[in-house]
């Protein structure tokens, strides 16, 4: 295998691995979000790690498809050291993934309090009646700047 068969044949599984990825994007959108990011994140790196092929040469395949050949054919050692490989970008990619988390979930909280819509406060003057607004002439403004043409009657 040339350098070039060797970088085309890397393309081609690059795009057909960000073509799957994309399925399974598509596949858990639906999802709570805390399951789906996890998921997307063990699917990706199944269809990104790389391992070593042959020691002897730099030649790398994706972990998931020498560890399934080796599993099945019941060829050569290389399945323990995909999995090795595996599990170790995973815990990697997990341990980022949670300081992401840890990062981003004071900030979502803080972006929540503030886009609540903030209890009006002690409403120390009161509405106005009817026969108020009619000796006025005018509209009630209300406390959020709103022109109020009709008043509901109190009890």
């Amino acid at each position: 295998m040339t350098e070039n068969d060797y970088l085309l044949a890397w393309s081609a599984y690059a795009v057909a691995g960000l073509g799957c990825l994309l399925v399974w994007c598509l596949m858990t959108d639906w999802m709570w979000r805390w399951l789906r990011e996890p998921l997307r994140l063990v699917v990706a790196v199944l269809l990104f790690t790389p391992t070593v092929v042959d020691p002897g040469k730099d030649f790398m395949a994706p972990a998931i498809a020498i560890a399934a050949m080796d599993l099945l054919l019941k060829v050569g050692d290389n399945a323990w050291r995909a999995l090795a490989d595996l599990s170790s970008y995973m815990l990697v990619a997990f341990a980022v993934y949670l300081v992401l988390v840890v990062i981003r979930w004071p900030i979502e909280r803080a972006i929540r309090r503030l886009r609540q819509p903030r209890a009006p406060a002690n409403n120390l003057e009161p509405e106005p009646t009817l026969r108020e607004i009619l000796d006025d002439g005018n509209t009630w403004i209300d406390q959020n700047g709103d022109r109020r043409l009709r008043v509901d009657p109190h009890l």
